[in-house]
C-alpha cells in the first residue's frame, strides 16, 4: 500500500477520534482545564485511552527490528529535563490553557472550517520561525 495513502488513513483516524472525543471543541477543552471551578473531567477518560494506545505502541515498536515503510526507526537521543524544554512545555500549557487546543485537534478544527483554528495554526508557524530564529541549536 503507498505511503501516502496510509498516512491519509492514519491522519483521518486521527481526526475521527479528535471529533468524537470532543477534543476539537475548545469549551470542553477549557472546562477540563479549569480544576477550580466548573471541571468537566470527562477527557481524562480520552488521556488514559490514549496512553495505552501508546504505551502499546510503543512496546511494538521496541520489539521491531524497524519499521513497515522506513528504513529505520527514529528515535530523540535527548534524554535531559533541561530549561529549553521547561520552557517549552509552559509555553505549551498556557497555549492550550488560552485557547483550548492543542497541536493535533487544532489541524482537525482547521479541517472542520474554524477561523479560530487558522489563528492558532499561523500563531503555531510564527513560534516555530522565533524558534527557529532565536533558540538554541542541535
Amino acid at each position: 500500500m503507498n505511503t501516502i495513502l496510509l498516512a491519509l488513513i492514519a491522519g483521518t483516524l486521527f481526526g475521527l477520534g479528535m471529533v468524537v472525543s470532543q477534543m476539537v471543541n475548545p469549551d470542553k477543552v477549557l472546562a477540563f482545564l479549569d480544576v477550580a471551578g466548573n471541571w468537566d473531567p470527562s477527557l481524562i477518560l480520552v488521556m488514559v485511552g490514549a496512553l495505552a494506545v501508546a504505551a502499546l505502541g510503543f512496546y511494538w515498536v521496541r520489539k521491531r527490528g524497524r519499521p513497515l515503510l522506513d528504513s529505520r526507526f527514529y528515535f530523540t537521543s535527548k534524554t535531559r529535563i533541561d530549561p529549553p524544554l521547561l520552557i517549552g512545555a509552559a509555553l505549551f500549557g498556557i497555549g492550550w490553557g488560552m485557547a483550548g487546543y492543542c497541536p493535533g485537534p487544532v489541524v482537525t478544527s482547521l479541517a472542520l472550517g474554524n477561523r479560530e483554528a487558522l489563528i492558532m495554526i499561523a500563531s503555531l508557524y510564527v513560534g516555530f520561525l522565533v524558534a527557529d530564529r532565536f533558540g538554541r541549536k542541535g
